[in-house]
């Protein structure tokens, strides 16, 4: 009917969008081998592929002629190629010249260990590099430029675009997966929003099917910004809603516990304390005890710096389940951390007249069963320990409190079974570890966060200096001088045994350390107590100890008849030695920066100053040098988090490596503390008013949610 209303059809958009969770076979040009070689970079499905976003951008809008290059510039220039060389200096070393010419000059493109360039490229090809252009021998120059062959027909107005470069892996060009994106985009890419259309309004956001396009093919360089930060919300907003609903699945079906924050036990240990809690800890003390006492179950995140005084704050959520009547769990990383525990807390509890136990690996079986029975009588009302807790013939009458040191450093199904033995406990995670505000903001989206950033007591100065292998002798010499004063010293190596690969490790800088000169800690130990330190007590510590051995080392190094102890990072977390003064620190670029700042925080704990010497052969100017020398300069543990997170992923951060978490593919955490503020404030405000996200507005959002972060989901079904 002429003159009325158009109504686009919707059906084909739908259609898009139901196809995004197909195979990403299905898509043309994808064949067998090109399928095989996208799901070893993990793109299974055709929303893989839309999301697998460029890492990098070539301006062809913006393009050099040679003469006009400055040395030092990174620029993009297109020429004809006059001559292609190869040559092998050395076995599986393949380098391929190039020359290039335009108008106005000549420039040489060095390739590293692409051979086949020398077959592909040929005299009067018409290419364009782009790179860095260096001096040398009285020419231009580019190593390792990105390049991209041109048809020879082709007038400048034809590759006048901005081309995207993606990651690609074995089997798949970077032209062949341009290829592949652009056609995924001309038959699926018209998707559906999930976005609720207020959402998209209130942020300025493009629709999801520009942002897709302009990606992968943006018209400029503004529009390519724009695109990814509509897509790195979507991926923040979907993490939060997906940490939100396993919350709640989590806690479904219990009934919170409800705690009494006044009485005797809570009195007579803050009496207990040697000194008077800080404003900052009173802070939070203030939130645990509001979240314990209100008929919810609480999820709280305490973060604080080494010294900062974390434990007197859970010692008073100790004291609030005693006056309770109820049970509390510590669950803390390692044996010598939980026995720390114990020592630090125990005596203030037993001063507020409340009960405690400990149990590790190495305590009795008679110690255990006895144990074992009074928490099941509830006659226990705190019990210190690790995994050890976990175990089936540990029952608590009314378990009400879980505590969790270091959580990051427990699997998700170890978290799981502590908190299944609670049925509805509230949970008080603990770390030290240096966290900055955007990650804890994403990955902890679901946990209400208390912060402690001044220390109660400025403690010693802690003096740190980065070595290179031929300067050890001054790390040697501070290490004799504080022995000889009655202190002690920590060595720390990367790996147990010479055979260790070291892949658990934050080898994150290239060119770093070969794998063969790693200083494992058991021939260390030989050898500096052979060599080195002949006239002191050297010991060795590491993981693989049996736990009563591990303990019994850790005492008799606290009680001063160890002078040297030798040891992987079993003593970064909470180890408590105020007489050890100084500590070397082998091979420290393999280690990132927060573990670096928790190893240095086990020295200068008493009245002497500490020294923290980290030996390191990486060349000055290298990242590996950059990350060292931060330690040098500041003792800030945020200042540390936030250089650690702009040069590292947040999972490694974080040590997912080790404990199976999700990290971001889109979102910077460095660079995008607007969207991740916005996106933690709507995912909480729509989980408020919509749990369950079953309104119609949410019902896409919940699938997309979904699709992204099954592993939640399914990680809560397994428990």
């Amino acid at each position: 009917m002429g003159g009325g209303l158009s109504i686009p059809d919707a059906g084909g958009r739908l259609s898009c969008s139901c196809s995004c969770s197909d195979s990403v076979r299905r898509l043309r040009y994808v064949s067998g081998a090109r399928g095989e070689a996208l799901e070893r970079l993990g793109i299974m499905r055709v929303c893989d592929l839309l999301l697998h976003v460029p890492r990098r951008y070539l301006d062809f809008t913006h393009t050099t002629k040679i003469a006009f290059c400055d040395v030092g510039q990174k620029v993009t220039v297109v020429g004809t190629v006059d001559k292609v060389s190869q040559r092998q200096p050395r076995p599986r070393m393949s380098i391929v010249t190039v020359d290039v010419f335009d108008d106005t000059g000549t420039l040489t493109a060095t390739f590293f260990r692409q051979p086949w360039l020398a077959q592909q490229l040929h005299a009067g090809d018409i290419i364009a590099l782009s790179g860095e252009i260096l001096f040398y021998k009285g020419f231009k120059q580019m190593k390792a430029p990105f390049i991209e062959q041109l048809e020879s027909s082709q007038e400048q107005s034809d590759y006048a675009r901005i081309l995207p470069v993606h990651p690609t892996g074995e089997g798949i060009t970077a032209s062949w997966m341009r290829r592949i994106m652009s056609a995924a985009l001309a038959d699926v890419g018209d998707l559906c929003d999930f976005l609720p259309s207020a959402l998209v309004a209130r942020h300025g956001l493009m629709t999801r099917a520009r942002a897709l396009r302009e990606i992968h093919y943006p018209g400029n360089p503004g529009s390519a910004h724009a695109a990814r930060r509509r897509l790195a919300y979507d991926e923040l907003l979907c993490l939060q809603l997906a940490l939100l609903a396993r919350r709640r699945i989590d806690v479904g079906g219990y009934e919170p516990k409800r705690h009494a924050t006044e009485g005797r036990h809570l009195s007579a240990l803050l009496a207990a304390l040697p000194f008077e809690l800080t404003g900052e800890q009173e802070d939070a003390v203030s939130d645990i005890l509001a979240d314990m006492a209100a008929p919810r179950i609480m999820n709280r995140l305490l973060l604080g710096d080494v010294g900062t005084g974390k434990t007197a704050v859970c010692a008073v959520a100790l004291a609030a389940v005693a006056d309770s009547g109820m049970q509390a769990a510590v669950m803390a990383p390692t044996s010598v951390l939980a026995r720390q525990y114990a020592d630090k807390v125990g005596p203030l509890l037993d001063r507020a007249d409340v009960s405690w136990t400990l149990i590790t690996g190495s305590t009795s079986a008679q110690e255990r069963a006895a144990a074992s029975g009074r928490i099941g009588a509830g006659e226990v009302c705190v019990v210190f320990g690790t995994t050890a807790i976990l175990s089936d013939d540990i029952a608590f009458a009314n378990l009400s409190l879980v505590v969790i040191d270091e959580q990051h450093r427990f699997g998700v199904n170890q978290r799981a079974l502590l908190y299944q033995k609670s049925s509805g406990a509230d949970l008080l995670t603990m770390t030290a570890t240096p966290i900055p505000r955007t990650l804890a903001l994403s990955l902890y989206g679901d946990v209400d966060v208390s912060r402690i950033k001044r220390r109660p007591v400025a403690g010693s100065r802690v003096e740190t200096k980065v070595l290179t292998p031929e300067n050890l002798d001054i790390a040697y010499t501070a290490i004799r001088a504080a022995v000889e004063q009655g202190r002690q010293a920590y060595v720390i190596c990367p790996v147990i045994d010479a055979g260790d690969e070291g892949a658990e490790l934050d080898d994150v800088v290239e060119g770093a350390i070969t794998q063969e000169s790693l200083h494992a800690a058991a021939s260390t130990r030989d050898d500096l107590a052979r060599s080195v330190f002949p006239d002191y007590t050297v010991e060795l510590l590491n993981g693989r100890m049996p736990a009563a051995e591990k303990d019994e080392t850790m005492l008799r190094f606290h009680a001063g008849e160890i002078d040297v102890l030798v040891s992987t990072t079993v003593v970064e977390v909470g180890v408590d030695v105020p007489n050890a003064t100084v500590m070397l620190v082998y091979n420290a670029d393999r280690f990132g920066l927060a573990t670096l700042h928790q190893l240095r925080g086990r020295v200068g704990r008493g009245m002497h100053a500490g020294m923290v010497f980290l030996e390191s052969a990486a060349r000055k100017g290298s990242m590996a040098r950059t990350r060292l020398s931060a330690l040098e300069k500041t003792a800030d543990g945020s200042e540390l988090a936030d250089l650690d997170l702009k040069l590292r992923h947040e999972g490694d951060v974080l040590g997912y490596r080790q404990s199976g978490g999700v990290t971001l593919s889109i979102a910077d955490l460095a660079a995008d503390l607007d969207l991740i503020e916005a996106a933690h404030a709507d995912a909480r405000s729509i989980a408020r008013l919509d749990p369950a996200l079953g309104a119609a507005v949410h019902r896409p959002l919940a699938y997309e949610m979904r699709r992204r972060f099954s592993i939640y989901f399914d990680e809560a079904a397994r428990s």
